[in-house]
Formats: C-alpha cells, sequence, structure tokens
C-alpha cells in the first residue's frame, strides 16, 4: 500500500517494425536512438526508486548476460488489466466524498489535474509541430525529384542549374528530418512521459485518500464496537492498523510527490536546452546548404 510512484514504462518498439525500416535509414535511426534512451531513462527511475530498485527480478535483469525472451500479455492478463482500471473508476466514485485533511495533498492533487491537462494540450501540438516537420521534409523530395525530371528535359545550362537545387532539397530533407526526430525524442516523448507520470502520481493520491476512508471507516466501526462492548479488542487493532498505513502512506507520498517536482522541472530543463541547441545547429546547417548553393549557381 505504501509504494510510491511507479516510473513509466517506454512503449515497446518491435524488432521487425525497425528492420523494415533499414538500418540504414534516418528513420530507422531516430526509432532506435529514440528506443536507447526511453529504456535508459525508464532503467535509472527503476533504479532511484526506493521500493522497486530493491526487486530482486530488476537485480536480475540488469545481472543477466544471455538474452531475455519477452512474451505477450495473454487474454486473462488483458482482461485482469480492463478489470482493475473498472474496480478504481467505480472507486473513485465511492471516495469522491472523502474529505481531503492534508492541505498539502489536496494543493497536490489540483495540481496534477490541472497540470495534465496543460501537459496534454501541449502534447498534441508537439505532436502537431513534428508531423509538419515530416511533412516540409515530403516535401522536399517531391521537390527534388521533380527538379531531377524536369532537368533531363532542359539544355546543358538549366540541367546544370536544376540538379544543383534538386540536389540542394534532398540535403534540406535530411536536415528537415532531423529537426522532426529530434523535436519528438526531446519535447513530445517527454511530454508523452510526464503524461503518463502524472497518471501515476495520482494513482499514488487515489491509494492515499483509500487508505484515509479506510481509517475514517475504522474509527467509525470503533465507536459502535465501544457502544455495543463487542470485538473491541479486534476494532482497536483494526484501527491502528489502518492508522499506521495510513501515516506510512501519506509520508511517503509527501516525499514522492516531492521528488516528482524536482525530478519533473530538472528533466524538462534538461531536454528543452538540448532541444534548443540541436535546433540551433540545424538552422545553422539549413542556412550553411542555401548559402553554398547560392555561392555556387553565382560563380557557375
Amino acid at each position: 500500500d505504501a509504494l510510491p510512484i511507479c516510473p513509466w514504462r517506454p512503449r515497446r518498439f518491435s524488432c521487425r517494425s525497425l528492420v523494415k525500416l533499414g538500418s540504414a535509414s534516418g528513420e530507422y535511426l531516430a526509432v532506435f536512438k529514440k528506443t536507447v534512451s526511453v529504456h535508459e531513462v525508464f532503467l535509472q527511475r527503476l533504479s532511484s526508486h526506493p521500493v522497486l530498485s530493491k526487486d530482486p527480478n530488476f537485480q536480475i535483469f540488469l545481472e543477466y548476460d544471455q538474452d531475455l525472451t519477452v512474451r505477450r500479455k495473454n487474454t486473462k492478463e488483458m482482461f485482469g488489466g480492463f478489470f482493475k482500471s473498472m474496480v478504481k473508476s467505480a472507486d473513485e466514485v465511492l471516495l469522491s466524498g472523502v474529505k481531503e485533511v492534508d492541505e498539502f495533498f489536496e494543493q497536490e492533487k489540483n495540481f496534477l489535474v490541472n497540470y495534465y491537462n496543460r501537459i496534454k494540450d501541449a502534447s498534441a501540438k508537439a505532436d502537431k509541430m513534428t508531423r509538419s516537420h515530416k511533412n516540409v521534409a515530403e516535401d522536399y523530395i517531391h521537390t527534388s525529384a521533380g527538379m531531377t525530371s524536369l532537368s533531363s528535359e532542359e539544355t546543358t545550362v538549366v540541367r546544370k542549374y536544376l540538379l544543383k537545387l534538386a540536389e540542394l532539397f534532398e540535403k534540406l530533407r535530411k536536415v528537415e528530418g532531423r529537426v522532426a526526430s529530434d523535436e519528438d525524442l526531446k519535447l513530445s516523448e517527454l511530454l508523452r512521459y510526464y503524461m503518463l507520470s502524472i497518471e501515476a502520481a495520482k494513482d499514488l493520491l487515489h491509494r492515499r485518500t483509500r487508505a484515509l476512508a479506510d481509517y475514517e471507516n475504522s474509527n467509525k466501526a470503533l465507536d459502535k464496537a465501544r457502544l455495543k462492548s463487542k470485538d473491541v479488542k479486534q476494532a482497536e487493532l483494526h484501527q491502528q492498523d489502518c492508522c499506521r498505513k495510513f501515516e506510512k502512506l501519506s509520508e511517503s507520498a509527501k516525499q514522492e510527490l516531492v521528488g516528482f517536482k524536482k525530478r519533473r522541472v530538472a528533466a524538462f530543463r534538461k531536454n528543452l536546452i538540448e532541444m534548443t541547441e540541436l535546433e540551433i545547429k540545424h538552422a545553422k546547417n539549413n542556412m550553411s546548404l542555401l548559402q553554398s548553393c547560392i555561392d555556387l549557381l553565382k560563380n557557375n
């Protein structure tokens, strides 16, 4: 019950789908780079997690020196996950009437709900921006191919200009593709990560609210037992157990939420700085390509 926020598990990328992209293609390299990055973050979070870092399965995974066999979820497991989500939704409705007793957790709950909506909106806009860059890269392909095709119909002098422009647009396409993949890795993936991390934080608050409800119910049960002078000792032990669980979960939840904020700020700062540096680098490459082409055309 006192388990803090569990780190987000990265999306699985099929090895077969990666092979289809071709090991030499830019798209393959971009997907491979993203896969390595999100798994690195995931393993770092696991290793720093106060509970999961001590899990024997995690230790075995880190020290295992042979191939790991991964299977898909079977029907029973998939149905079990669906059933758990249904139970959680129903439980949230039942706990909606529980009044929060700690202002810190009340503020955190309101913040997470509001922050999740903003992150979700930012994620949709970031994905749209990435798609726009990919569309521009595809337009460069068609432009380059069109100029190459047109050059075969022109005179030698015009053909030379057209082929140089076709070469320019092909180079610009590669740069634009890198812009899209870097934005997806440094911004879109980060936003998706924190959408799921916020869900984990909300789950933590939900577990604490459930513990609070159990504690309040145990107090009521103890009062009834004392009133009836029946099973008082059992009610007292149950009340003490519920109190202990609630206080333990509250303490670990507060530590985890404070740590979550620090990690979030550090992660956004790191990724935004890296993305800005890459954007500047790609913009300089674009300017260099354009200037080189202009100089070449002038000299010819």
